[in-house]
């Protein structure tokens, strides 16, 4: 949509048309010059000797050409939403070996544990609205797999693209701590977030659980925890079928004493509905800004009219002060 900065310059527009309308003044013309010729009958009007009107057409489109540029239009576009919350969320994913053990339910099919965490982590992803996310995977090590953004779908694409091994068997849970509060460092002024998922111990990394927690407490982070896993699981083999405990090894005391240490919540997955019902709790506890403040870009459009009138009248310009060369056709005529 085009609207003007400055409107009330278009009252301009009529002004010429007022002045054209004003009553000539009378002028006399009192001597005139006679200019010798070596041909005679023959006269060359020099096109400066005699004053020449631009035609009211062209004077009438320069005019308001300029007058429009003037007013200063511009091309608003369409409302965009602009992020109001300050909060930046780090998610830290296990892609730990143990990830891969199918003890998780899922509209009905046995899924393992990270098929379950990409699709109910990703519709969490997708309601954080106005969040900046990113995204850390571990194993044997932590890396940053997707930046600090506010596009959402990247993040959940990233997710969604993970594979178990990637970064090796074991869990590495303090260098995930320690990294986030890394790429938190570049952002003073946010509440900063981490949310944790695993599904095992630390039996890796280069820092312990117990240093990353003193390095995102000196920083203020809050951190929630979520231990993967069902507490029975039935395995079969030759001797029949027995119940066993798939999370023997999920160290919830580490994870309980993270998340309290720094204002956050221990959380226990068991299954696909407890794992939605935590992502439910989080968007309580840190909960998504409703008001979104919008703008709309402008574009400016003065130039376009300017430019236009500009060459308009420099066209104008040139033809008037082209130069007056007599035809040799009429000398001929006029000599004969």
């Amino acid at each position: 949509m085009i609207n003007f900065a400055w409107p009330y310059l278009l009252f301009a527009l009529p002004l010429p048309i007022l002045v054209y309308l004003l009553p000539a003044k009378k002028q006399t013309i009192s001597a005139a010059l006679r200019m010798p010729t070596l041909v005679p009958g023959l006269t060359v009007k020099a096109h400066g000797g005699k004053k020449s009107r631009m035609p009211l057409i062209l004077l009438a489109t320069i005019w308001c050409l300029t007058v429009l540029a003037a007013s200063r239009p511009q091309w608003l576009g369409e409302a965009v939403d602009i992020p109001t919350e300050g909060r930046e969320m780090m998610i830290a994913v296990d892609l730990s070996g143990s990830m891969q053990v199918e003890d998780m339910e899922l509209n009905g099919a046995t899924v393992n544990r990270l098929q379950m965490l990409k699709v109910l982590l990703g519709d969490f992803i997708d309601r954080r609205t106005g969040d900046r996310l990113g995204l850390i995977l571990f194993g044997d090590d932590a890396y940053m797999q997707t930046p600090m953004t506010y596009d959402r779908q990247t993040v959940a694409q990233m997710l969604d693209e993970t594979v178990l091994g990637l970064v090796g068997k074991k869990t590495a849970i303090g260098d995930a701590i320690a990294l986030s509060v890394k790429r938190f460092e570049q952002k003073k002024e946010s509440n900063r977030v981490l949310l944790l998922l695993t599904d095992g111990q630390n039996t890796a990394g280069k820092i312990t659980p117990e240093q990353a927690l003193e390095l995102a407490v000196a920083k203020d982070i809050t951190i929630y925890t979520i231990g993967i896993g069902a507490d029975v699981m039935l395995q079969r083999s030759l001797f029949g079928t027995r119940r066993v405990n798939p999370s023997s090894e999920l160290d919830e005391k580490t994870l309980s004493n993270i998340a309290e240490q720094t204002g956050g919540r221990y959380f226990r997955a068991r299954d696909s509905q407890s794992m939605t019902e935590i992502y439910q709790l989080l968007d309580k506890l840190e909960p998504v800004e409703q008001e979104q403040q919008q703008m709309r870009p402008l574009t400016a459009l003065f130039y376009w009219p300017l430019s236009i009138a500009f060459l308009l009248a420099l066209l104008q310009l040139l033809w008037h002060n082209r130069p007056a060369i007599p035809s040799i056709a009429k000398i001929n005529n006029k000599v004969n």
